[in-house]
Parts: structure tokens; C-alpha cells; sequence
């Protein structure tokens, strides 16, 4: 007859391992995940190769608000910047938001920004002059840099195709929020 006795008491002392290690995955794949920062159009709020922890729980999106978005393939990190219903438009370095001026406090001193009309970023897809219901218009804080929603092939961005919003900076340590 087999004696099982060790075997039992190795699985009841590894339970709680196995059970803190199953909620580890359950939070990686569901609720919490990392992000690598790819190219400067973040630059200075984010760095290129910057690590940062994106909360995949993101019913309420906000203006201001930094996501992971999926766009063509690829994983971008961008700002929301028009939420729906809104009209976007950009005039002599002032942001406008329903024809309104909108102060970009994250911005650093002297980034320009080309001027844009809403009808520039969205016109067949905005039918009555405003950002459709699950549109969003990102972003990047490097402006000069930074393929957004200000390019045409970009566009708005579904809401569906965005992954998460950035909640966190893990390294560099000076910069951890």
C-alpha cells in the first residue's frame, strides 16, 4: 500500500503558495499590467524605454488622463485630450475645447503646437461637429514629435482599442508618481 501522508502534507504546506501565486497571474492578466514607453512622443512627462504600470480597469475615461491604446497593431502612450461630445481645436499654441482656451499645465515651456481646425481631425467621422460617443482625440505631450490624432491616418480613438490607463512610473525611481 502506498503512503500518501507525505505528499498530503507537501500540497497543504504549498496551498498558500499556490493560491498567492494564482492571484499574482489573476491581477498580471486582468487588472494590472506593465508597459514599456516606445519613442519620445511622451517626452518629458514619460521617457522613451520607461517602464510604467497601466490599470486595465478603465471604464471612466478622463481628459488628461495617459493610456495605452492599440492603433494598426501596435501599442501607443498617449494623453486623452477630447473626450465625446466635445469639439477639439488648437489656435496659436491654445488649446480650445468647445471653443473655450483649455490651460495644458504637463506641457513643458515652449513646446509648440501646430494649429489645427476639429474639421482638420475629424470630418466624415464626426457628422455633427463633435467627437463621437466611444471617440477619443489623443495626444502626445511632445507635440513636434508625436503621431496622434492630429494625423489623419491616426485619427480618433475607439474606445474599445484602449488598453488601459497609465497609473504609475516604475523607474527611473526620481520619477515614480
Amino acid at each position: 500500500m502506498w503512503d500518501f501522508r507525505e505528499v498530503t502534507e507537501f500540497l497543504r504546506d504549498m496551498m498558500w503558495y499556490i493560491i498567492v501565486f494564482a492571484i499574482i497571474i489573476f491581477v498580471l492578466t486582468f487588472i494590472i499590467g506593465v508597459q514599456t514607453v516606445a519613442g519620445n512622443s511622451m517626452d518629458p512627462t514619460l521617457k522613451d524605454g520607461q517602464p510604467v504600470l497601466v490599470s486595465r480597469l478603465h471604464k471612466n475615461i478622463q481628459r488628461n488622463e495617459i493610456v495605452v491604446l492599440n492603433h494598426d497593431g501596435k501599442s501607443y502612450v498617449k494623453r486623452i485630450i477630447g473626450l465625446p461630445g466635445e469639439k477639439v481645436e488648437y489656435m496659436d499654441n491654445i488649446l480650445y475645447i468647445n471653443d473655450k482656451p483649455y490651460k495644458e499645465t504637463y506641457l513643458k515651456d515652449g513646446v509648440q503646437t501646430y494649429n489645427f481646425l476639429f474639421n482638420d481631425v475629424c470630418d466624415e467621422e464626426c457628422p455633427n461637429g463633435f467627437i463621437p460617443d466611444d471617440k477619443y482625440l489623443v495626444m502626445g505631450d511632445n507635440r513636434p514629435e508625436s503621431i496622434d490624432s492630429r494625423d489623419k491616418s491616426f485619427g480618433l480613438v475607439d474606445k474599445k482599442n484602449i488598453k488601459g490607463k497609465v497609473f504609475f512610473s516604475i523607474f527611473p525611481f526620481k520619477s515614480i508618481k
